[in-house]
């Protein structure tokens, strides 16, 4: 229990610096500074698998799944890979969205920190009722294998190409119980105007881009949960990758025409993540084995993204 608690303090410190020290003034988040950041949480990431062997090996954390010390350093890296490749896929929604409600560049990362917040809360919660479920029924896997499957051929249709915000319900909803203004008011959430409260757009899109982070969580708690049952390496792995999420939504956002290929690794690494988790009762591969699959997908998709040209 302290173990996890030190790791809850020590993400709510980085995001108390993150907001009161590095971007207490609103700013552009340009391509450098995002880059820098990038490298810094993929850096900690990595090193927090350091902590991961220490904690495995100094039996200092439960150990439910009776993992060894290099298997559950694999399996962290695996489990954080796969978060990592799938938030790439948030970031084309995050752009769709702050496109929609026209936000400021300039207000971007506080809609974005915010937006964090809550995803970290809410991925805690379904990261502990997935595990809760896998541990007390089995079967339970072959249902998130099909619904991996699922979001794949959806993913692989490009369904998703098409979403409008403003026309979603949660966008509809939002205007039917609570007021709201059409212009911006600063980086406030709320306005008071002739005595009544309005959210701004910044609000509506927080809103709804938490939500739709609920929905992608639908697809990562999932994935990560074929690697590992074990529930710190699920929520530290998850974490992490999600606190490196708006780093790389500002370096990347700009860039989404070159990875145009990208969109196929993630259907490559649903597919097999999902087919693991159906037939995980009668082949057990082994852990390099999974990271090898989504290293290739990920630099593959890259590589094509980069190396062929677009026709149009």
């Amino acid at each position: 229990m302290i173990v996890w608690i030190v790791f809850v303090a020590f993400v709510i410190v980085f995001l108390a610096l993150d907001l009161g020290v590095f971007h207490k003034n609103d700013h552009v988040i340009k391509s450098k500074e995002a880059g820098i950041w990038t490298a810094i949480w993929v850096t900690v990431a990595f090193a927090f698998s350091g902590v991961i062997y220490w904690l495995f090996n100094a039996e200092i954390i439960d150990n439910p799944t009776g993992l060894t010390p290099n298997n559950a350093v694999l399996k962290y890296i695996t489990g954080y890979l796969i978060e990592l490749s799938l938030s790439v896929d948030n970031v084309f929604v995050i752009a769709v969205i702050f496109s929609s409600f026209k936000i400021p560049a300039l207000y971007q990362h506080r809609v974005l920190f915010w937006g964090i917040l809550g995803a970290i809360v809410f991925r805690a919660l379904m990261i502990f009722f997935g595990v809760a479920l896998i541990t007390k029924f089995e079967w339970i896997i072959y249902v998130f294998g099909v619904f991996l499957l699922y979001t794949a051929f959806n993913m692989l249709k490009g369904e998703d190409e098409n979403f409008d915000p403003k026309n979603s319900f949660v966008f509809k909803t939002i205007k039917k119980i609570y007021p709201v203004t059409t212009t911006m008011h600063g980086h406030d959430f709320f306005v008071k105007r002739m005595g009544i409260n309005a959210a701004t757009p910044l609000f509506v899109a927080l809103i709804v881009i938490e939500l739709t982070d609920i929905l992608f969580a639908l697809d990562s708690i999932p994935a990560i949960l074929a690697i590992t049952a074990d529930p710190f390496i699920v929520f530290s792995s998850n974490i992490l990758a999600i606190l490196g999420l708006r780093s790389m939504y500002f370096l990347i956002s700009r860039m989404l025409e070159k990875f145009r290929y990208i969109n196929y690794s993630l259907v490559v690494i649903l597919a097999f993540v999902g087919l693991k988790m159906l037939f995980s009762h009668i082949i057990h591969l082994p852990e390099w084995v999974s990271l090898t699959v989504i290293s290739v997908a990920l630099i593959s998709g890259i590589l094509a993204s980069t190396l062929i040209k677009d026709k149009d």
